[in-house]
């Protein structure tokens, strides 16, 4: 066995050690984010996928003994908890090139475990929803990027990945997320709608950056469900919808910026010398999707626009976001 693949088995049984184990009654979703799915190219960041088990913490649960030492919170606001385990692919535009490229973003993967705390607080005409996040992990070759994407291509007879010799070097991460959303209610012709803005910060040496946003709902028994699903560079907004009760669904809007103070996929290694490009300050996302929530199961699917992530680079990306939840 290599080096390297002794590296990439130790690092995946840390972070699985880091779930814990299935009960009873707990919601499971998978998310599927690819550049294909919405644009049909390969290049920027090209796939990533999240693995969720979501639960309602016991009165007796960590999170909410948790809640209450932070600042602004309180154990009776913990409403769900979800537990992550993810991974993620950045590349540049043209993948069959092997020498570097400069002037586009480093190959990066990145292999995390993370855990997030949802609140949604419900007023009469509003309601506050916060989710307060924690992820470790790492980037570099020992997250198995590049077997990963050769593996794939393979299979789907694609481009062969050849600059993988370019991605930055292993670099464990951890990082610190928070954001807050205030929904308005309101009828309109029979359906319901939520709107409102939304606020939210990270810290960490894999993202820095500070956000504000606008958000949209319109359909029916928007109340089975939470808030938005969110896609990275943000944590995983709060999946969680309550099982049974027929068909609900919602159509949703959003839009976001985000003023970068520091982004690792693109300014390189922290304290290693790696490839890089200068990155723009201020990035924005406009999303649009639809969920539909069918007792024990929701579909959610989104598309993604977001404006040149550095500077040089010739065009907007889109990708898309596809997720499946299940009770089980």
């Amino acid at each position: 066995m290599s080096i390297s693949q002794l590296r990439t088995r130790t690092t995946l049984a840390v972070v699985l050690s880091c779930l814990p184990l299935a009960s009873q009654a707990d919601l499971y979703s998978l998310k599927i984010e690819n550049d294909v799915i919405s644009s049909g190219s390969d290049g920027h960041y090209t796939n990533g996928f999240e693995l969720m088990r979501s639960i309602k913490p016991d009165a007796d649960h960590w999170s909410r003994r948790f809640a209450d030492a932070m600042p602004g919170w309180r154990a009776d606001q913990v409403d769900n908890l979800a537990y992550r385990l993810g991974h993620q692919l950045y590349t540049p535009n043209d993948i069959e090139r092997a020498d570097l490229i400069e002037d586009d973003r480093p190959y990066a993967a990145l292999l995390f475990a993370g855990v997030s705390i949802f609140s949604d607080d419900r007023h009469d005409g509003w309601r506050g929803t916060s989710g307060l996040h924690l992820d470790v992990g790492i980037v570099g070759p020992a997250a198995g990027g590049e077997k990963i994407q050769r593996r794939v291509h393979d299979v789907t007879d694609s481009d062969e990945p050849r600059g993988w010799d370019n991605q930055l070097r292993n670099e464990p991460f951890v990082n610190l997320a928070y954001q807050h959303r205030w929904w308005l209610q309101q009828r309109l012709a029979g359906l319901e709608v939520e709107y409102g803005p939304s606020a939210g910060f990270a810290l960490g040496n894999l993202y820095t950056y500070g956000s504000a946003g606008f958000g949209l709902r319109v359909g029916q028994r928007l109340a089975r469900s939470f808030s938005v699903p969110a896609v990275a560079p943000a944590q995983s907004g709060s999946l969680f919808f309550d099982q049974g009760g027929g068909f609900a669904w919602s159509l949703f809007a959003d839009v976001e910026g985000r003023y970068m103070a520091q982004n690792m996929l693109l300014e390189g290694n922290t304290f290693k010398s790696s490839h890089s490009v200068d990155p723009n300050e201020w990035v924005g996302d406009a999303k649009a999707g639809i969920a539909l929530t069918w007792n024990r199961w929701q579909l959610a699917f989104a598309s993604v626009w977001r404006t040149r992530e550095f500077r040089g680079q010739d065009k907007h990306d889109q990708f898309g976001s596809l997720t499946v939840s299940a009770w089980f």
